[in-house]
């Protein structure tokens, strides 16, 4: 079986009891604030995220 190689894009799930939170829609606010896209603040985050839990260990 051959591995599946790395892309550019990454897509998320939210689960339906985050969906009230409306993340979506404060990450679209958000980066208009910033003027950052949605992108952009979810690999900010992913990558800030991995960065303390690496720290951890």
């Amino acid at each position: 079986m051959t591995r599946k190689e790395l892309t550019d894009k990454l897509s998320i799930y939210i689960p339906q009891g985050k969906i009230e939170s409306q993340p979506v829609e404060r990450l679209m606010d958000l980066g208009k604030q910033k003027d950052r896209s949605v992108n952009y603040l979810v690999v900010e985050a992913i990558l800030e995220y991995l960065d303390n839990e690496e720290a951890r260990n």
